[in-house]
């Protein structure tokens, strides 16, 4: 009920469309069920043999005909309403979906697998359409059925209409005790349907891997084990679900048929005549209807429930907490961080006490053991994450007290893990300037080195990038390239040459050096060559700097970062 609500409060936007379903709804029911009427008029018109009002029958049935016409269009109309409605009722779901992800912390983003988030946004808000467009159709017209259709009867027969008020309540608990049995199916088939995405999404973007390490049976395993369970949850949801039409049905066959006994003994005692008893039959059949229409599509009702409830619970998830209004105002580029801590899992902290200072226009590189916090520390600098405790400053102002956006558009950022859309070269490099000129995108391809492979590519600028049309190098190079564009105050390298070749690594330092002339950057790397001449070098171990220095104060002090070079080049230099 409470995802219920939440589906109608997003329907409610759109007051004029349920208005008219409604009331199209109700003009369609009324046209209906008064035709009963008229051929109960039309069988009453037969008194006896060979006397029969062939006028008066000819009339009444010409009445009929035009009453299911006009009936046909307005449910055609009804129809489209519904379209509409339950299309722009899931279009709204999904963007509001889809903002939630854009202001979701990425502690969430990396608490969930991105299949399971493409489950919710996609296949479960096309199960919520499903639902609702059959949910419309049946709730309108079904409601305003059982309204209309108990007043046409208390016009005809009291004491029947009564009869068959007193034994419906019968039909709804044979549906509830079905229903309630069978949610809680629907909700762990969507859930695992979620997990069986995610799984399907790794194992086809990393399929290379899975071949190289022969992991292909154990995937399949995982995967048939998954699929199995769905099969499970899937067969009981439907299998319960289903129960509810026929039981529904049997309970509304014995109502038709008692209708159809008391109404004989009222026939034979003068209270009624035959064709008054054949609108009561028919009314007693429309009555009736409404409920098993709604029991016949109770599967998809309750899938679309279950499937709501999910996308739902991301839409409502904690956002991350309001952003200040005011701007960064990044002159110089000078970096402070005092007394930070920080910790993914509260039970196991990472940083404690983290103090560091980088002047305006300086080179910083960050060096040590996987794990040891360098990752961590670029999250807290672009407040991917915020800090448990402690303050970063830029130019002496908290990143706390200005917006994400103007404090990201201050750094330029190359990462490890390389990111292009399936868009075309131009859109890809352009990606934070989208206003750039041809020029200007030339210009930085020639700086960062990718000029002389976009430029032999099918279409050049113009060419599409799909995941097999670049080397993971060109990759990265377009990504380098997309920082050169926006020439940022401030840089954040993050092991950004590591799939480049040596020579092509030396021409991107070139580049690099040029374009940090002036600029504050930070580089973490793993391959301690890329970093000699960097200002000052932080090795971090465990969550703290343990050393401080250039490379030469740092090899002649004879402490870890000697003992990493050493690792490193003792051989090459032997």
């Amino acid at each position: 009920m409470a995802t219920l609500r939440k589906v109608l409060a997003t329907i409610g936007r759109y007051r004029p469309l349920l208005a008219a379903s409604v009331l199209l709804a109700g003009l369609t029911v009324v046209l209906q069920l008064y035709v009963p009427i008229l051929f109960g008029d039309a069988i009453d018109q037969v008194v006896a043999a060979g006397q029969v009002d062939f006028g008066s029958m000819g009339r009444v049935l010409a009445l009929a005909l035009g009453l299911v016409a006009a009936s046909s269009v307005a449910s055609w109309a009804m129809g489209v309403i519904n379209n509409r409605l339950a299309f722009h009722t899931v279009r709204d779901i999904r963007a509001q979906a889809i903002r939630q992800i854009q202001a979701l912390p990425l502690s969430y983003l990396d608490a969930h697998s991105a299949g399971d988030v493409v489950q919710r946004v996609i296949a479960d808000v096309d199960q919520l359409s499903d639902g609702l467009l059959l949910g419309f159709t049946q709730l309108f017209s079904g409601v305003v059925t059982i309204a209309v259709t108990l007043a046409f009867m208390l016009s005809k027969d009291v004491g029947i209409t009564l009869m068959v008020l007193a034994l419906t309540p019968v039909s709804f608990l044979v549906a509830r005790f079905i229903a309630a049995r069978s949610f809680d199916l629907f909700s762990r088939q969507t859930d695992t349907r979620g997990r069986q995405t995610a799984l399907v999404g790794e194992l086809v973007g990393n399929q290379k891997v899975v071949r190289a390490f022969g992991h292909g049976p154990e995937a399949s395993r995982q995967f048939h084990e998954l699929n199995e369970e769905l099969r499970t949850y899937a067969q009981g949801a439907v299998f319960f679900s289903s129960l509810t039409n026929p039981s529904t049905r049997a309970v509304n066959n014995v109502i038709y048929a008692l209708v159809a006994l008391v109404g004989a003994h009222r026939i034979l005692a003068g209270q009624l005549s035959v064709g008054g008893l054949t609108v009561m039959l028919s009314y007693a059949n429309q009555y009736m209807k409404p409920f098993n229409d709604i029991s016949s599509v109770i599967t998809e009702l309750q899938n679309a429930l279950a499937c709501a409830a999910r996308v739902f619970e991301l839409i409502e998830a904690t956002p991350e907490p309001a952003d200040a209004a005011a701007e960064l105002v990044c002159s110089h580029g000078e970096v402070r961080i005092e007394d930070v801590s920080f910790s993914y899992d509260k039970s196991r902290p990472l940083i404690e006490g983290f103090d560091f200072h980088a002047a305006a226009g300086t080179k910083t590189a960050i060096v040590g053991p996987t794990g040891c916090g360098k990752t961590t520390f670029i999250n807290l600098l672009m407040r991917f994450y915020d800090t448990d405790a402690g303050t970063i400053l830029v130019d002496g102002q908290d990143i706390r007290d200005v917006s994400r956006a103007s404090l990201r558009r201050s750094f330029g950022m190359v990462l490890q893990e390389t990111w292009l859309k399936h868009a075309t070269v131009r859109d890809n490099i352009a990606f934070g300037m989208p206003d750039a000129t041809d020029d200007q995108i030339i210009t930085a391809a020639r700086e960062a080195h990718s000029w002389e492979f976009i430029r032999r590519m099918p279409q050049g600028l113009d060419t599409v990038i799909t995941d097999d049309s670049l080397s993971q190098g060109q990759r990265q190079l377009l990504c380098i390239t997309r920082v050169m564009l926006g020439l940022p105050p401030m840089l954040i390298l993050d092991e950004a040459t590591s799939s480049i070749d040596t020579r092509t690594e030396l021409q991107i330092q070139a580049a690099f050096d040029k374009l940090m002339q002036g600029r504050t950057s930070f580089v973490v790397a793993h391959r301690l060559s890329t970093i000699r001449e960097a200002d000052q070098i932080l090795v971090m171990r465990d969550g703290h700097i343990v050393e401080q220095g250039t490379h030469d104060q740092l090899l002649a002090a004879g402490g870890f970062y000697a003992e990493l070079y050493q690792a490193q080049f003792a051989s090459t230099e032997a």
